[in-house]
C-alpha cells in the first residue's frame, strides 16, 4: 500500500490515511451554522474516503460578527449548533478539525454587523479591501487569544477531533507575521520571534483550553510571495517557534491573497510548491501537511519521497468527493478533475456567492438534488430505460450522456469530427490552460465504460435523425453542437489573411508575423497569448541554460517573454477580459503584458485594409500594421438541426451552447439537469 493511503497520526490522533480536505469558504452556512445544504455537502464528502475533513472560516471573535454565511464559535450558543456538523461527518468515518480564523484587515467593514472597523497589527492600507484597518492594543490582542482559546473549547464540546489557527493567505495572524503589516514598536512587533508572539502565545492559551488529547495545527504560508514578507526560510523558522509552542503539526499552503505569484489557478503546474512543505519538514519534527494546486500523483509522490507527512485536497474535492476512494483503489481514470478553472469556487466565494464546481454538477447542490431516499439522480436506476441519441460530443453533449447512462438507458453519441471534447479541445490549446483536456478525457472515459457508443465523423442531418425517431431507433434526441464563431461586418480590402481565432486555437490557421486579434475576451486573449508565446524560449531549453548558467537570469528572463510575433489586441469594451474570473482575469492580463502583446479597449474597428486595421475611439483614430486578422468576436448557437426538428416532435431537446452560448460550467450544469429530468 502506497503511503498515501494508510493510517497517520497527529499528535495523539489516529486519521485513516493522509489525505485532508483543505479548509474552504463555501457559502452554505445560515446564522454561523450549517445548514440542511452545508451538513449535506460534507456528509458526501466524508463519504468519499477522506481521512481528515477541516472546516473552514470558523470565527472566534464577537466584537467583530461576521454577515457573511459561514460558522461561527465566539460565544457559547454555537456549540450545540454545530454538533450535527461534526456527527454526520463521524458517521461517514472521517475525522474533523475546526480551522478558526480572525480576517484582520482583510475584512471589510461592510462585512461585520454594525460595519465596525477592521483590525490589524498595524494600520496599514491594503487594496483588498481598499480601507485602512485599525491597530490592536495590547490588551485587545490578549483578548482575541483568550477568544481563539475558548472557541476552541466549544470546538471540543462540539465534537470536532483538532482545531487549526489559520495564519495562511495573509489573514491576522499572518499580518502579525509579516514586517510588511506589523510595524508595532512592542514585544508583538519586530524581529521574526516577536512578530510570531501573537500565534505563539495563542497556541499556547489553546493547547491549555483542550488538553493533551485534541491536536492543535497551525496553516501557514510556506512563502508569502510578496516583496519584502516573509520568504520560506522565514517559514522554516517560524514553524521551529511553532512547534516549541505546541503545535501538533504544521500545514503548508502557498502565499498571500495579494501576491503576485499565482497561486491556485491552472498556470501553477502540480504540486509546483511542495518544495515549501518539504524545506520545513526538515526543520521540525512534527507533521507537516502540504497542499495547494495538488493532484492525486503529485500527492502519492510527495508522501512516498518523505517530503510530507499528509496531503491537503481543496477542489480536488470539490470536483470529486470520492477520489480518495477511487485514487486508493487504482482507479485513476474514474476520478473526475479539477482543472484549476476557479470559475465556481473562488471566482463565486470572492464575489459572495455559494461555491459550485465547473465539472461536478452537483456540488454544493447534495442536498437539493437528492431524492427521498436520500440518492441523487446519478444514483437511481430507471425502471423505463430509452434509447437515447445524443448530437454533439462536446462537453454537454458527454454529460449528458455520463448521467443518462449512469440511469441505465442506452446511449449514442454522433459528432461530426474525428474526436471527442468540443469546444474544451480549444480550451485547453493555449499555454497553461491543457487541464481542460483532462475534463475532456474524464468525460469520454466515463461514458466509455458506462457503454455510451460514440460515431465518430458522423454527420447528422434533420432528415436522418426524424427517421431515427420515426423508425424507433431513437425515443429522445438531444442536440449539443455547440456553439459557432461569429463573424462582425466589418469592411475588409482584398489580400487581408482573416482567420477565426477558433481557427488559431484547433491549429487550423496559419498566422503571419504581424497580427491584430478582434474581441478582447476570453477567447481572444487566450489566443493572443498563445501566438505571443511562439519563439520563446521552451522549458527543456530553459532547464539547460540554467543548469549551465550559460545565460544570467535577466537574459533567460527576456528570452521566456521574447516571441517571434508581434500581437495587438482591440476590445470595443472598456475593460479587456471582462468574461474571465477575477481570480483568473489578472493573470491572463500580465501574461499579455510581460509578452509585450498591448491591448486597445474602447475602440471599434472601422475598417480592414490589405495590410493594416483602422481602429477608432471617439475621435481617436489608429492605424495597425497587420498581416493577419484574428476575429474573437463571440460566437453563436449551432441550433441549425434543432430548429427545423423541434416543431416536428416533442422527443427533441436542446442543451449546452447550442441553446444558449456560455462557460463550460454552465453548458455541464444544463446537460446534467437535463438528464436528471428526461432521463427518469
Amino acid at each position: 500500500m502506497k503511503t498515501l493511503y494508510a493510517p497517520g497520526r497527529i499528535g495523539a490522533l489516529e486519521i485513516k490515511n493522509r489525505m485532508v480536505m483543505a479548509p474552504m469558504v463555501d457559502g452554505f452556512g445560515i446564522g454561523g451554522v450549517p445548514s440542511e445544504r452545508s451538513l449535506e455537502y460534507f456528509r458526501v464528502r466524508a463519504a468519499g474516503g477522506i481521512g481528515l475533513i477541516v472546516v473552514g472560516n470558523v470565527h472566534v471573535d464577537p466584537e467583530h460578527r461576521h454577515l457573511k454565511p459561514e460558522f461561527h464559535l465566539y460565544e457559547d450558543s454555537f456549540t450545540e449548533k454545530l454538533k450535527p456538523l461534526t456527527e454526520v461527518i463521524h458517521k461517514e468515518g472521517a475525522r474533523v478539525f475546526a480551522q478558526l480564523i480572525h480576517q484582520g484587515r482583510y475584512a471589510r467593514s461592510s462585512e461585520y454587523e454594525g460595519r465596525v472597523q477592521a483590525v490589524a497589527p498595524s494600520a496599514v492600507f491594503t487594496g483588498m479591501t481598499r480601507e485602512t484597518p485599525r491597530e490592536l492594543t495590547r490588551e485587545e490582542i490578549l483578548k482575541l487569544e483568550d477568544n481563539f482559546a475558548q472557541a476552541a473549547g466549544r470546538a471540543l464540546k462540539a465534537g470536532f477531533d483538532g482545531v487549526e489557527l489559520c495564519a495562511n493567505s495573509g489573514y491576522l495572524f499572518g499580518q502579525f507575521l509579516s514586517p510588511l503589516t506589523n510595524k508595532r514598536e512592542d514585544s508583538y512587533g519586530g524581529d521574526l520571534e516577536s512578530r510570531t508572539l501573537f500565534l505563539t502565545e495563542t497556541i499556547r492559551k489553546v493547547k491549555k483550553a483542550v488538553g493533551d488529547k485534541m491536536p492543535v495545527t497551525v496553516r501557514m504560508g510556506g512563502n508569502d510571495f510578496v516583496s519584502g514578507s516573509n520568504t520560506n526560510a522565514d517559514a522554516c523558522q517560524i514553524a521551529c517557534l511553532l512547534e516549541k509552542a505546541g503545535a501538533d503539526a504544521i500545514s503548508v499552503t502557498g502565499g498571500w491573497h495579494e501576491s503576485r505569484v499565482p497561486q491556485v489557478t491552472m498556470d501553477l503546474p502540480h504540486g509546483v510548491f511542495g518544495y515549501l512543505g518539504k524545506n520545513i519538514k526538515q526543520q521540525v519534527k512534527i507533521p507537516v501537511m502540504m497542499g495547494n494546486r495538488m493532484d492525486i500523483f503529485a500527492a502519492e509522490r510527495l508522501i512516498e519521497q518523505g517530503d510530507a507527512d499528509f496531503a491537503v485536497f481543496g477542489r480536488p474535492i470539490l470536483a470529486d468527493p470520492e477520489f480518495p476512494r477511487k485514487a486508493a483503489q487504482g482507479r485513476y481514470d474514474a476520478i473526475r478533475p479539477c482543472i484549476g478553472c476557479n470559475q465556481g469556487c473562488l471566482d463565486h466565494s470572492m464575489s459572495g456567492k455559494a461555491i459550485a464546481c465547473l465539472g461536478n454538477a452537483e456540488c454544493g447542490r447534495e442536498y437539493e438534488l437528492k431524492d427521498r431516499e436520500g440518492l441523487l439522480p446519478t444514483q437511481v436506476r430507471t425502471e423505463n430505460p430509452k434509447k437515447l441519441l445524443v448530437i454533439g460530443a462536446g462537453a454537454a453533449g458527454m454529460e449528458f450522456a455520463r448521467v443518462a447512462a449512469m440511469q441505465g438507458h442506452k446511449v449514442t453519441i454522433w459528432e461530426k469530427e474525428e474526436t471527442y471534447g468540443g469546444q474544451l479541445r480549444l480550451a485547453c490549446a493555449p499555454p497553461a490552460r491543457e487541464d481542460f483536456k483532462y475534463l475532456a478525457d474524464y468525460l469520454y472515459k466515463a461514458c466509455v465504460r458506462l457503454g455510451v457508443k460514440f460515431c465518430f465523423n458522423r454527420q447528422a442531418s434533420a432528415g436522418e435523425l426524424l427517421r431515427q425517431l420515426g423508425e424507433g431507433e431513437a425515443d429522445k434526441l438531444v442536440i449539443a453542437t455547440g456553439a459557432c464563431p461569429a463573424a462582425p461586418p466589418i469592411p475588409s480590402e482584398a489580400g487581408m489573411v482573416t482567420v477565426q481565432a477558433w481557427d488559431v486555437l484547433a491549429g487550423r490557421a496559419e498566422t503571419g508575423k504581424e497580427i491584430v486579434v478582434v474581441g478582447g475576451g476570453a477567447v481572444g486573449i487566450e489566443t493572443a497569448i498563445l501566438m505571443g508565446e511562439e519563439g520563446t524560449l521552451t522549458p527543456k531549453a530553459l532547464r539547460f541554460l540554467m543548469l549551465y548558467r550559460a545565460e544570467d537570469p535577466d537574459t533567460l528572463y527576456s528570452l521566456l517573454n521574447r516571441g517571434s510575433k508581434k500581437v495587438t489586441v482591440v476590445e470595443m469594451q472598456d475593460k479587456a477580459g471582462r468574461d474571465i474570473g477575477k481570480t483568473t482575469r489578472w493573470i491572463m492580463l500580465d501574461r499579455l503584458k510581460k509578452l509585450g502583446i498591448p491591448v486597445h479597449t474602447g475602440f471599434i474597428v472601422t475598417e480592414i485594409k490589405k495590410d493594416r486595421v483602422i481602429i477608432q475611439r471617439g475621435k481617436e483614430r489608429l492605424e495597425l500594421p497587420a498581416d493577419t486578422v484574428v476575429l474573437a468576436a463571440g460566437s453563436k448557437p449551432d441550433d441549425s438541426l434543432y430548429e427545423p426538428l423541434r416543431e416536428k416532435s416533442s422527443q427533441v431537446f436542446i442543451v449546452g451552447d447550442a441553446k444558449t452560448p456560455g462557460k463550460v460550467m454552465d453548458a455541464i450544469r444544463s446537460a446534467y439537469d437535463l438528464a436528471a429530468s428526461i432521463g427518469r
